[in-house]
């Protein structure tokens, strides 16, 4: 007769009894009371059709059958234990390895702050980023989880929100300002070189403006498209164009650079970093004047 799953903790039982020859014992390593173990213990022999302990008032000992099975469970059954083990300890303080996807603007502003102080708290987890700004679909391509800005996250996934609104700027070296002048409404940038961006399906982004009830998405003009905020800020201080960017990336570097925001009347819509894993979820756009 083949062992079904359900008698792992039967024959755990029967093994625990065998070493210690006393229900009483076994009871004790195994948390469970001694009429309990008796009561599984002659379930698994009704199953399996064999008698495996010979018991009476004062003494516990193994039919020829119980040593047999006794001998076979050894190894097999102590690797078992050992793995519940490693689960357990995973319980009790989280451990392992967990791949990510993020976009490169969200690894720079919101996870490199916060790493340090993560590693801190959970020194045995053992983080795998990988920073790519395509939209990767993050259960195909085998990662744990992701984050996306809102409005990209497919809808089968388990969002969480993991910041507030991200804001966006435009921004331009005072060199090239100087030389096709300061856009003061959207529709200005019509006369501008825009460092155009690639978004991660492929698409070339619209760039966005808010001001109160009304909204524009422009197709902005420009020679050179990118993928990449830091290649794009770079271009942007050697007055290849204007940039967009969240106002985090570019804030930083206008008192010591050549760059300096420019963001005509309107403001860009800000939005939220959300986190995502394998599920079902909502997400949305977070836009605030």
């Amino acid at each position: 007769m083949a062992f079904a799953r359900s008698d792992l903790a039967d024959l755990a039982a029967f093994a625990a009894i065998a070493r210690h020859r006393n229900f009483r014992q076994a009871g004790v390593e195994l948390g469970v009371s001694a009429s309990a173990l008796s009561h599984a213990l002659k379930g698994l022999e009704e199953r399996l059709g064999v008698k495996l302990l010979n018991r009476t008032n004062r003494s516990v000992t193994l039919t020829a059958a119980g040593e047999d099975l006794l001998r076979t469970l050894g190894d097999p059954l102590a690797a078992v234990l050992a793995a519940e083990d490693v689960l357990n300890r995973h319980r009790d303080s989280p451990r392992g390895r967990v791949r990510v996807n993020v976009p490169d603007m969200v690894a720079e502003h919101l996870l490199a702050p916060v790493l340090p102080e993560f590693q801190r708290r959970w020194p045995e987890i053992e983080l795998d980023i990988y920073v790519d700004n395509r939209l990767l679909d993050v259960f195909d391509e085998g990662f744990d989880a992701g984050v996306r800005f809102g409005g990209t996250v497919p809808d089968d996934m388990i969002a969480q929100r993991l910041s507030a609104e991200v804001g966006w700027t435009i921004a331009g070296s005072p060199a090239y300002l100087a030389q096709h002048g300061v856009p003061f409404h959207p529709h200005d940038l019509a006369g501008h070189r825009c460092l155009q961006v690639r978004l991660g399906d492929d698409r070339t982004y619209r760039w966005e403006f808010e001001r109160e009830a009304e909204s524009l998405a422009l197709a902005v003009p420009g020679t050179i498209t990118h993928n990449n905020s830091a290649f794009a800020t770079a271009m942007a201080l050697r007055g290849a164009g204007l940039v967009y960017l969240p106002t985090a990336s570019v804030a930083p570097i206008w008192p010591a650079a050549p760059c300096r925001p420019c963001s005509p009347t309107g403001s860009a819509p800000a939005r939220r970093c959300t986190s995502i894993i394998p599920g079902a979820a909502i997400c949305r756009w977070a836009c605030a004047c």
